[in-house]
This record gives C-alpha cells, structure tokens and sequence, in this order.
C-alpha cells in the first residue's frame, strides 16, 4: 500500500510557541505562533492553514495557503491563496490564484505570477540530502 503525504496533518496548537523554520509536507494547521520561515516542497499538495489567533513571523513557501490569522513576512503561495475575513498580512503576497474575503487586510503588495524559472514552475524553496547552488 502506498502512502501519500498529503493525508499528514501536523498541529502547531493554540498557546504553543515554535522558533525555527518548518519545513513539511502535507498540512500544517497553525493555531498558536511560529517564529521563522514556513515552507513545503513547490511539486506537492502541501496546505498550510493559519487559523483565527494563530501567528507566522516569517516567509511562507506553501503551494496552498489559507490565512484567517496574522502573518509578519512575505507569502509566496504557488497554486492558491484565501485570504479570509481576519487575516492580517504584514508583507508582500505572491500568489498564482487569490481569493480574498471582505476584511482581510494586506500591509504590502499583491503580486500576481509568482516569477517561474526556466522549467515553467515558480521558484519555491527546495530542500533535499544534497545542498547546490547554481551560479549563473
């Protein structure tokens, strides 16, 4: 039997504190505040949700996000965005698809198309065994 990583949910809880960066796959629902960066890889499903009263100080790279919470750091949302009635964003917002519900707010830009590398896909931050960097 397979397994797919999409059906993961992992659980940041309301009065939880996390400091350092996330990396996940799967979803990732944030109740309580994380201090630091938040990403999942660009080719998956991967969905992060901040709930009302849950708080990312830090750059998001999720393919799916959804916001009814506070975000200090810009969001770069590869395949869609919502941007629901409480959500405060302190940043510039990258997205392909967005929605955004009366009462949102955005302290930035709306950038729409996240910029795409040669291969057609946006850039989105990677993480694998091996680390390389292309100099061009």
């Amino acid at each position: 039997m397979a397994s797919s990583g999409s059906n993961h949910t992992t659980l940041i809880a309301r009065q939880t504190e996390v400091s350092g960066d996330l990396h996940f796959r799967g979803n990732l629902v944030v109740e309580g505040t994380v201090n630091g960066n938040v990403s999942a890889h660009s080719d998956s499903d991967a969905r992060l949700q901040i709930v009302d009263g849950g708080k990312v100080e830090g750059e998001i790279r999720v393919p799916h996000v959804v916001i009814n919470g506070n975000v200090k750091g810009d969001v770069y949302a590869v395949r869609h965005l919502e941007l629901s009635a409480k959500a405060m964003v302190e940043g510039n917002v990258h997205y392909k698809l967005i929605e955004m519900v009366k009462g949102a707010q955005v302290n930035g830009s709306l950038v729409s198309n996240v910029e795409v590398d040669t291969a057609g896909e946006p850039r989105m931050l990677e993480y694998s065994e091996e680390a390389s960097v292309d100099a061009e």
